[in-house]
């Protein structure tokens, strides 16, 4: 069911206003100096003058003008960055006072606030099991709202995850190298190999989104839960120590193996719960970019 427009902005300003209090100048500048440009881009054609490399004469311009020239080169700065954000059905969970979703929304504004403050483009891919939505990269603050409102006015689906479609269509339509932040529930399976091309391709941060309840049942007696994709009902017995046990021990090892796959692929990650503030987390990325 589509979310009422006049709940939807206010929704999109308390986010605003919300992450804008959260940047600061020192998240600000730990970005600058944890994204950096991605190579060099040609400046200016200028006179040699003795002492310069010798292999960056222009020789076009220097045979034209009949005087050595060479070719002068600055460090390309701007960034594109691309939010690529599952809205399947089960981003709509949450036990708290927010959803998987609404959090997806909270650090895609954090993150593009903070590119848009470093004079970056950002671009949006909203994804289930199809692509719902794709935003071309953009310069400037309207662009944020527009990213914020997409994620958050998603229509409620029961529609799966395919992780794997969504890093293709990123592929064929983003040529050049870009900083892509993966904002998931990551409960799909067999995209393991195309998330790995893609990461050879572009800077991959992976953001799994969980929530408390995903990982530890509350003791409520015999209840009855609903699979958000696929509308499957199951009943479980949470008064079930035995049960409370082996659902703690199952979500533990498949977050663990999660966790080991992007470690062991060099991809980054910024682990989010909608059961704790996210700015720490983001911190944490960037001192240990930082370090490398």
């Amino acid at each position: 069911m589509p979310i009422d427009t006049t709940e939807l902005m206010k929704q999109v300003g308390k986010i605003k206003i919300l992450t804008s209090h959260l940047i600061d100048d020192r998240l600000a500048g730990d970005y600058h100096s944890v994204f950096r440009g991605q190579g060099v881009e040609f400046d200016e054609v200028r006179p040699y003058v003795p002492g310069d490399d010798i292999r960056s004469i222009d020789w076009n311009v220097t045979a034209r003008t009949g005087f050595p020239h060479i070719k002068k080169f600055s460090e390309e700065r701007e960034l594109t960055v691309i939010f690529l954000v599952d809205v399947s059905g089960s981003q709509v969970f949450g036990s708290g006072a927010r959803s998987k979703s609404e959090l997806a929304a909270e650090i895609t504004c954090l993150l593009a606030l903070t590119a848009i403050r470093n004079q970056d483009k950002i671009g949006l891919i909203l994804f289930t099991d199809r692509i719902l939505k794709s935003i071309p990269p953009r310069k400037g603050r309207t662009s944020v709202m527009r990213l914020v409102r997409e994620v958050l006015a998603a229509d409620e689906t029961r529609e799966r995850t395919d992780i794997t479609a969504a890093l293709r269509f990123l592929n064929n339509v983003q040529k050049r190298k870009a900083v892509v932040f993966l904002v998931s529930d990551f409960q799909d399976a067999g995209y393991e190999k195309e998330l790995r091309v893609t990461a050879r391709r572009h800077d991959v941060i992976a953001c799994p989104v969980s929530d408390p309840c995903e990982y530890a049942l509350p003791n409520v007696g015999l209840i009855e839960l609903q699979d958000p994709e696929t509308g499957e009902l199951l009943l479980v017995d949470t008064a079930s120590a035995a049960v409370r046990d082996a659902f703690a021990r199952r979500a533990s090892e498949e977050g663990e193996r999660l966790m080991r796959f992007f470690k062991r692929n060099g991809i980054d990650t910024i682990s989010l719960s909608t059961g704790r503030p996210y700015i720490d987390d983001v911190r944490a990325l960037f001192r240990r970019r930082a370090r490398k």
